[in-house]
Order: C-alpha cells, then sequence, then structure tokens
C-alpha cells in the first residue's frame, strides 16, 4: 500500500509540473518592483532568475530554514514543511519559506531591503592557512565584482562546486578590504561544505559566492560599551567588527570573551592582543574550559559565559555581540541580561 502511495504522489508531482499551467502571474515586491512570470515555480526559482538573492543553504529542500520572507497575499496556505522554521507569531505575519511558496497567482511580498542588495559574486581562492587542527582560513580575491561593501559581521554563502547547495560563512575581514573576503571554516564531520573546502578546494580555484548577507552587524551609531562573546568560527564575525573598530581608533571601550577547549584551539591570538595594547580600552578575554597540563595556562579557565559572569559587572550601558552555537548563545543572552544589559541591545548569530 505504502509503494502505491507514493507512486501516486510522484505521478501527482510530474502531472502538476508538466500538465498544470498557471500562465502569466506578477510577484510584486516591496509595492513597488513587478516580476512578471509563468507561475509553476517556488519564489525562490524566480528571485534567482532575476539576480535576487535570498539566503537558502539547502538549495531550496526546506531543510535550512534561510529563505524567510513576508507574503502579503496570493501564497496560499502554509505547508507542513514550513511550520517547524516558522513561529506562530511569525505566521500571523505572513512569514514563508520562498521555496515553499509555489507561484500561481499573483502575489505580493515584502523583502528586506538590505537583500536586495547581495549580489553574486565570483572570486578566486588566494590563499588557504590552517588555524588549528581542524580549522581553517581562506583568502578569496574578488573578481567579479571587483569589490564587496558589507557591514562588520555580515555572512556570504558559499556554493558548493557541482550542487545546487550553499553554505554561509561570516566575513572575517574589515570592510575596507573590499578587495578580498576572509572566511573561516571549521571541518564538520561528513558535512558537505565543511569537507570539500579541508580536502578539496586549492589556491586558484573559483566559487561563486553570494551575499552580503545578515542582520547581526556592529551598530555604528551607538555610543554603549561592547561585549563581544564567541569561540571557535564564531570569532569570525567578531574579528571583522574588531577590526573594523580598529580602524576607526576604537572610540568605544569593548571586551572580547573567546572560548576554547585547550590552548592548541586558541588562534589570531597575538593579533588580538595586539588591539589591545594599541587600545586601552580594549581587552581580549581567551578562556580555555580544559587546559591540558602543558598548556601552562595562567589565564581564565571555565566555561566562556562563568568567565563573563566573573569579569562583567555593570552592563546597563552595554550592548552585546555573541557568535556561536544556540546552547552558549541561550547562556550568554542570560548572563548578560542579569548584569543589566537590555535584551533588545543584544545581537546574536546562532549557527
Amino acid at each position: 500500500m505504502n509503494g502505491i502511495l507514493m507512486v501516486i504522489a510522484i505521478l501527482l508531482v510530474i502531472a502538476e509540473k508538466f500538465l498544470v499551467t498557471y500562465g502569466e502571474c506578477k510577484i510584486t515586491i516591496n509595492k513597488e518592483k513587478i516580476l512578471t512570470v509563468t507561475g509553476g515555480e517556488t519564489l525562490l526559482n524566480y528571485f534567482a532568475q532575476h539576480k535576487i538573492f535570498i539566503p537558502s543553504a539547502c538549495g531550496g529542500k526546506a531543510t535550512c530554514g534561510y529563505c524567510k520572507i513576508e507574503v502579503l497575499s496570493g501564497g496560499g496556505q502554509i505547508l507542513p514543511t514550513e511550520e517547524v522554521f516558522i513561529p506562530r507569531q511569525d505566521r500571523l505575519k505572513g512569514t514563508r519559506l520562498a521555496c515553499q511558496v509555489k507561484v500561481k497567482n499573483d502575489i505580493d511580498v515584502l523583502i528586506s531591503p538590505d537583500l536586495l542588495l547581495a549580489q553574486e559574486l565570483k572570486v578566486t581562492v588566494f590563499k588557504i592557512e590552517d588555524l588549528t587542527s581542524d580549522i581553517k582560513l581562506v583568502v578569496l580575491r574578488m573578481d567579479e565584482p571587483k569589490r564587496i561593501q558589507f557591514k562588520p559581521g555580515q555572512y556570504v554563502q558559499f556554493k558548493i562546486p557541482e550542487t545546487d547547495e550553499f553554505r554561509a560563512y561570516s566575513i572575517a575581514s574589515p570592510p575596507s578590504r573590499g578587495d578580498i573576503i576572509e572566511i573561516i571554516v571549521r571541518l564538520i564531520p561528513s558535512g558537505l561544505c565543511s569537507t570539500y573546502i579541508h580536502e578539496i578546494l586549492d589556491v586558484y580555484d573559483t566559487i561563486t559566492l553570494t551575499g552580503p548577507f545578515g542582520d547581526f552587524y556592529l551598530r555604528e551609531d551607538s555610543h554603549r560599551d561592547i561585549v563581544c562573546i564567541g569561540g571557535g568560527c564564531g570569532m569570525a564575525p567578531i574579528r571583522s567588527i574588531l577590526l573594523h573598530m580598529a580602524e576607526r581608533g576604537m572610540t568605544r571601550k569593548a571586551m572580547y570573551f573567546f572560548g576554547a577547549r585547550s590552548k592548541r584551539d586558541l588562534f589570531f591570538t597575538e593579533e588580538l592582543f595586539e588591539l589591545g595594547r594599541k587600545f586601552p580600552n580594549f581587552k581580549y578575554i581567551p578562556a580555555l574550559s580544559e587546559p591540558r597540563p602543558q598548556d601552562n595556562w595562567d589565564g581564565e579557565t571555565g566555561l566562556i559565559t562563568q568567565v563573563v559572569e566573573r569579569l562583567v559587572h555593570d552592563g546597563t550601558n552595554t550592548e552585546g555581540y555573541l557568535c556561536g552555537p544556540p546552547p552558549m548563545i541561550d547562556a550568554a543572552i542570560k548572563v548578560l541580561t542579569k548584569k543589566g544589559v537590555h535584551e533588545i541591545y543584544i545581537y546574536y548569530d546562532k549557527f
């Protein structure tokens, strides 16, 4: 019986693709831009055809949840494949996954103006450097366009060659270096993109990126003190932020708490301590959760959130920038709000 149902489902998909036509449809974006298309494909596909780059790591398979937009009308009912990624309050606003909304009639959507600035980027691998045993720095030279404009903290998507899939990587270099993009990549066991980067990617290879993306970036119009918290590849956006601030004179007081297991998991250490020597209002605080005897470590120890709790005293005039796995982010938010940081001033990037 299951086999019969599967065959019927496949036949229905094929019939809809080749036999059902929806004619000419209009996609109205932000009440102003109109795309005229022949209906039948997803919003994500039509956006890509018209060089509108919406984040989508999974290639439209509804497994990443990145391609969120707001559908004002014409999108039909939300699908079960979307519900896991969209909280109820967002569903009420019309938030949908662009990869799951099929265009069958005229449709109105809202897309963040920042997303409309994203481009397809052609780059060449300039340098690959081992930072730790499982983390590499990849330096990419811009080919087309020759420079990229982005806010410190944003990310790009790396297209895995010979696939339709992308993976998101925060930019580790400052915006002033618009002719290059630096990314930091940890090898994830059986990870499609990280395995490709660690084991196959080589200098002079050409790669396609899209971006920049993301609302995790330095709020430059603020004068509040800054507390940054991250570890591992969470270093990337925070490094971009700190280097940008240093180029601007580092007028705001800032602390960066970096968590690692042992000394061999630290990187860019001298660069960050040098920032502290150059700018007395910046302090870099690495902490090891499991230092080895041979580390001869006399610095901070424990979970990075425990170190933050010990060393941050009054956060009432502070904003936080957090980058790392969800449990670390959630714990850090609790610590910072306990110290007086208003949650609306805590910006984070979970991965």
